[in-house]
């Protein structure tokens, strides 16, 4: 292959990849599928990409490290700490849960498919993981209620390093199978469960250390965590052959859980480095699939779906909701929803070349049908996730709720008059002591920047519609307007300007394009806010009647009252701006901050 046609085929795959992830974003799918899909085409059915050609030897250790960093970035989400609050349903749905859906695979894979009892167990620890980059898209085109949607954006996270380190530990078992004899194969899986847990322990706790010292600079960081897990990786499968993907599943889980340790940079920049390395990834996977080899199975794969999406998933769900709240509508809707992602197809890829070049037969099968689950649970249930919920009944209405940028006093004070007119809010902040106020208050938060890589897998925007950006920084309120401009749509952001940005000239300042609509009057600022709260503010709720019209209420109150919002007789909530004119009518709720009375 010349310099020209590595040159094109490089480029090709990053345009590819570029594309497929933009699409996923404006129709709210899991990513996966366009990459899948592109992948496939560009390779067995048009013939345009030939992955082993374009990289020849370097392929196989260019995936293996692509896979070790992806399940250290699913390992840093794992906190300990967190395993309490997640609640009993998904801590049975990671467990026993999985336990039964692990069985049926494995059992339906063996009698169906004909695969080897090892190849088989193997499968069903890589199809039983859901995860955060499928869930999450298909959450906010579903709308379901927020309990359903909290239990199964909890499931996707925790289940990710979960299922990861599980498959990791089963491949090891099969390898160590491999030597002479019973006593050799279990001296082999015991090393290299050993050899994975201490590099894994080792690595983490001294990397550590290096964080908690700061040994380092901050612009090193990211650098150093990726030549750590590298190194880690590298060392671990020296010692001990296939052992490195546990080192470094337990090198993150131990990172993730360390005192004083501060991950969030390092998250977040691996986050953005999985964005790169899984849409190359799965393009080239997808472009080595042997498609006669799955068409070879017929109607086995269908009926595999079918096990997996009617006997595996309902028998989970109907284990893990055994005496919960959950009527039989969330549980149906649970039942349903459980589109496999990420981790599958990565790690089938690598074990499947593993395991061939180690002579077990059928090996090279593991990528197609994995792919084949992925592919049909990701297409059904982004069909008829939507009308069954509503079909259910447990679907959330129009979307009607806030996201409000910040959760200070004045945020909160908002927030709470929202949450009276039956509007669910979110307050996001990255100020720790602001997030606890706001708990306190019993308001639901975010802890971090709602435009950050991290918020899009796990800020929870069921039943929200609207983004009321309150933040002091002016750049944080249209960096927000700009993220969310497509999930609320333009004419649904709302922005306070700050003291300085009103200042600024055309020039020095963003368009208004860009940073929202005005909120409440144009000049308002969020410094003239916090100062009428400051000096004695109040908001208050007012119901007009046929006796007490908008006209009497302007006349009582004057320009002492500052109109926020407006609930009308169908219980939709207008946000009061220059450009909108309301007319406010009997039955109507106002939400105004009215300053007090002169002395």
């Amino acid at each position: 292959m010349t310099e020209q046609h590595i040159l094109l085929a490089l480029g090709g795959i990053g345009a590819a990849a570029l594309a497929c992830q933009w699409l996923a974003w404006r129709l709210r799918l899991p990513a996966i599928l366009f990459l899948l899909l592109s992948g496939i085409l560009a390779g067995p059915v048009l013939g345009w990409l030939d992955p082993q050609a374009l990289f020849g030897e370097l392929l196989m250790p260019l995936v293996s490290l692509s896979v070790s960093l992806i399940l250290f970035e699913g390992s840093l989400t794992l906190r300990f700490s967190e395993w309490k609050e997640i609640g009993t349903v998904v801590r049975r749905l990671v467990t026993v849960g999985a336990l039964s859906t692990w069985v049926v695979i494995a059992v339906t894979s063996h009698y169906l498919l004909g695969l080897e009892w090892n190849l088989a167990v193997l499968f069903g620890t890589l199809t039983l993981v859901t995860g955060p980059t499928v869930i999450v898209p298909m959450l906010r085109v579903v709308r379901p209620k927020a309990s359903i949607a909290n239990i199964l954006r909890w499931e996707g996270i925790v289940i990710d390093p979960i299922g990861a380190l599980l498959a990791v530990v089963v491949f090891s078992y099969i390898i160590s199978k491999d030597g002479d004899g019973l006593l050799s194969g279990s001296g082999t899986f015991s090393g290299v469960i050993a050899c994975g847990v201490l590099f894994g322990l080792a690595g983490g706790w001294l990397f550590g250390q290096v964080l908690r010292r700061h040994w380092l600079p901050e612009y090193l960081q990211n650098f150093a965590s990726l030549a750590a897990v590298l190194g880690v990786f590298i060392t671990a499968n020296e010692i001990m052959h296939e052992s490195g993907l546990l080192a470094v599943t337990v090198m993150g889980v131990v990172l993730a859980n360390m005192k004083g340790v501060d991950v969030k940079e390092i998250l977040h920049f691996k986050e953005n480095l999985s964005v790169l390395l899984i849409s190359g990834l799965f393009i080239l996977l997808a472009a080595r699939l042997d498609l006669h080899a799955l068409i070879a199975f017929g109607p086995a794969v269908i009926l595999l779906l079918v096990v997996i999406q009617f006997i595996a998933r309902p028998l989970n769900v109907a284990i893990s909701t055994y005496r919960s709240h959950l009527d039989w509508r969330e549980r149906a809707l649970l039942a349903w929803i459980a589109p496999r992602g990420i981790v599958a197809a990565a790690v089938s890829a690598i074990f499947a070349i593993r395991l061939s070049e180690a002579g077990h037969h059928g090996a090279e099968l593991l990528v197609p049908l994995t792919f084949a689950v992925i592919i049909g649970t990701v297409v059904l249930q982004s069909a008829t996730a939507r009308p069954l919920a509503r079909l259910l009944k447990v679907a959330e209405p129009a979307p009607n709720g806030f996201l409000i940028v910040g959760a200070h006093p004045l945020a909160r004070t908002i927030g709470k008059a929202l949450q009276q007119l039956g509007s669910r809010v979110l307050l996001a902040d990255s100020s720790w002591e602001n997030v606890s106020a706001a708990r306190m208050d019993n308001l639901p938060t975010y802890f971090g920047n709602p435009a950050s890589q991290h918020a899009e897998a796990h800020l929870d925007q069921v039943g929200l519609g609207f983004l009321l950006a309150l933040s002091p920084a002016g750049e944080l309120n249209t960096l927000a307007c700009m993220r969310f401009r497509h999930e609320f749509h333009r004419q649904n952001l709302y922005a306070v300007a700050s003291g300085l940005e009103n200042k600024r000239s055309d020039k020095h300042r963003a368009s208004n394009e860009h940073r929202g609509n005005v909120f409440a009057s144009e000049g308002l600022t969020y410094t003239k806010l916090a100062n009428k709260l400051n000096k004695g503010a109040e908001i208050y709720h007012t119901t007009l009647t046929s006796g007490f019209t908008w006209a009497d209420y302007q006349a009582l109150h004057g320009e002492r009252a500052l109109l926020l919002f407006a609930r009308d007789n169908q219980h939709h909530v207008h946000v009061a701006t220059p450009a909108e004119n309301l007319h406010p009518l009997a039955g109507w709720v106002l939400v105004a901050m009215i300053d007090p009375q002169p002395e």
